[in-house]
């Protein structure tokens, strides 16, 4: 086999020297994938270039229910990807489509951030004291129609922007408020402008939000000089993290799975299974008013919250709450299931089952 030259560029038949990891080119999108890479290089021993990416979602400033379709932050960064441009992607989880094309893998799910929305108020006044006609300012159907399911007489403004722009719009009086992802905030150390964190009681996430998704193409091998802490034998099997690894151990392993074993936290891929099934059953796109949040127990058994029912959570089980609302929050349903770890998916169908058989269909202006 002829690996890479000595400059990084990929020689015939060999893995790249280096990882390109392809990035959107906000703020936001860069801090997430400067995380990413610091801890690629750090455990992998390996050079990470971050490859910046305009996609749709970028070009086009209209509302993003006006866009067209799912995938709007994520196709372009896909189609690098199935063109050999970029070794693997970092998405903001809740922006990627629940079908992943063929030839690509969702190689890791890295520890989840808050999964809770914020709300930003510049005159210090928490959401109840806004009063009504209040202006909230946010891009997102579901955020919008939980807060006008609140009864607070509030008007939703839809606004768009990177996270300096919407809290600009606060600052300057076109909105009194805007409601942002905690996650967000906290990835770029704004968390000093929260005004509330907003309860999942009263403002459910949206399917995934707070997680990263990192996918690489399916056939794409390790590249040189793996120095992980851990064996890696030729068929891609990364065994437990006791083992010593020497540099190039990790050539002709799968890249998935050596990202699977060095970004991967089980916790967080398990509720965001969970979450992403239901929103694949229910058959609504990441603009639909429809939210979603799984919770998982830890294996140790530590303690947790009982359920909306009052039923206790044992280890290895995970709660799944969902809620799909009218756009105008005129009307809302909420449900929520306990099941298994061991098969997250199973609980996201049977969830969306249930609200599809409440009516959330005719919610969403589907089927």
């Amino acid at each position: 086999m002829t690996l890479a030259s000595p400059d990084g560029t990929l020689a015939p038949g060999g893995p790249p020297a280096r990882l390109r990891l392809g990035t959107r080119r906000s703020a936001l999108a860069l801090a997430q994938s400067g995380m990413v890479a610091d801890e690629l290089r750090a455990r992998l021993g390996v050079e990470v270039e971050l490859v910046h990416i305009v996609t749709e979602g970028d070009r086009n400033k209209a509302a993003i229910n006006q866009l067209s379709g799912t995938g709007v932050f994520v196709s372009a960064l896909r189609d690098a990807l199935l063109a050999g441009e970029i070794d693997l992607a970092v998405h903001s989880l809740k922006d990627l489509p629940t079908v992943t094309p063929a030839g690509i893998t969702l190689a890791a799910i890295p520890p989840r951030e808050d999964v809770r929305d914020v709300l930003i108020s510049p005159s210090g006044r928490r959401l109840a004291e806004l009063g009504p006609g209040a202006r909230i300012g946010t891009g997102a159907p579901r955020r919008a129609a939980q807060l006008l399911a609140l009864g607070l007489g509030l008007e939703v403004v839809p606004i768009r922007g990177n996270v300096d722009t919407r809290i600009k719009k606060a600052i300057d009086g076109e909105v009194d408020a805007v409601v942002l992802a905690k996650a967000g905030l906290a990835r770029l150390a704004r968390l000093d402008a929260v005004t509330e964190i907003l309860d999942p009681d009263v403002m459910l996430p949206s399917p995934g939000q707070g997680a990263l998704a990192i996918e690489c193409l399916t056939s794409a091998v390790a590249p040189t000089g793996v120095t992980t802490g851990c064996p890696v034998v030729p068929d891609g099997d990364v065994t437990g993290a006791g083992g010593s690894a020497t540099p190039g151990s990790g050539v002709g392993a799968p890249l998935a799975g050596l990202l699977r074993f060095v970004l991967d936290d089980a916790p967080s891929s398990v509720a965001v299974r969970a979450e992403r099934a239901f929103l694949a059953a229910i058959e609504a796109g990441c603009t639909a008013p429809v939210g979603a949040l799984a919770r998982v127990v830890p294996a140790a058994g530590s303690s947790w919250p009982a359920g909306g029912s009052g039923q206790p959570l044992r280890a290895g089980e995970v709660r799944l709450r969902a809620v799909v609302a009218s756009p105008d929050g005129g009307t809302v349903l909420r449900r929520e299931l306990i099941g298994p770890t061991a098969d997250p998916e199973a609980l996201g169908r049977r969830l969306a089952d249930d609200l599809l058989s409440a009516g959330a269909h005719t919610l969403m202006g589907t089927r």
